[in-house]
């Protein structure tokens, strides 16, 4: 005996796999880049898309995958090796760069969220060959040693010296608590730091 509720007749089927060829023809145009008819949103990928950065004053235009990160562009694609990939979850901020003049681990930002930014990493710190002033501390008061943590640190404390001339202690460990040494140089850090804001 033959029970109703199973059987599917091949009208169903029909139905069924044409809305399917109906729904993946509209995701694959939304997803190709095409503007959203109603709500004007303009959607990437999965392929690669066109992403311009900004990046230490020079514009650079890419095409990258929507799924790449800004560090792995930064490495890969534009040879700026200089903010670390250590543990790539935004924990220990050896990729810290500058979005706009705010510090972000570059592990945790989409390249294409980048799009359009002014983006500096530790190679566009330095100005026509003097070091910034954190830099220049960094050396004299020997504020690294196995060197990973070291740009992120520097992107972090110029950050932060920017906009606070006569930092406490407190300040400075507020400032770069995102920022891990593992070979535990943070005293030396602190009187870089305060240095270079002076």
């Amino acid at each position: 005996m033959s029970d109703d509720r199973f059987r599917v007749s091949r009208r169903a089927v029909l139905k069924g796999a044409g809305a399917a060829a109906i729904l993946k023809g509209a995701a694959d145009r939304a997803f190709a880049g095409e503007p959203a008819s109603k709500d004007g949103i303009r959607r990437a990928g999965p392929g690669p898309t066109a992403v311009e950065l900004s990046v230490n004053g020079v514009k650079r235009r890419l095409e990258l995958e929507p799924r790449v990160t800004l560090l792995d562009a930064l490495r890969d694609r534009l040879d700026l090796t200089g903010a670390k990939r250590v543990c790539d979850r935004g924990a220990c901020g050896a990729c810290t760069v500058w979005i706009d003049g705010k510090t972000a681990n570059a592990c945790m930002v989409l390249a294409i969220d980048a799009h359009g930014a002014a983006i500096t990493t530790i190679e566009g710190l330095a100005k026509e060959g003097a070091l910034h002033p954190v830099q220049d501390a960094f050396v004299k008061h020997d504020a690294l040693q196995c060197g990973f943590c070291t740009p992120g640190m520097i992107m972090s404390c110029a950050a932060f010296v920017e906009r606070v001339k006569n930092p406490t202690d407190a300040q400075i460990r507020a400032a770069v608590a995102g920022n891990l040494c593992r070979c535990g140089t943070y005293t030396h850090v602190f009187a870089a730091c305060r240095e270079a804001a002076r």
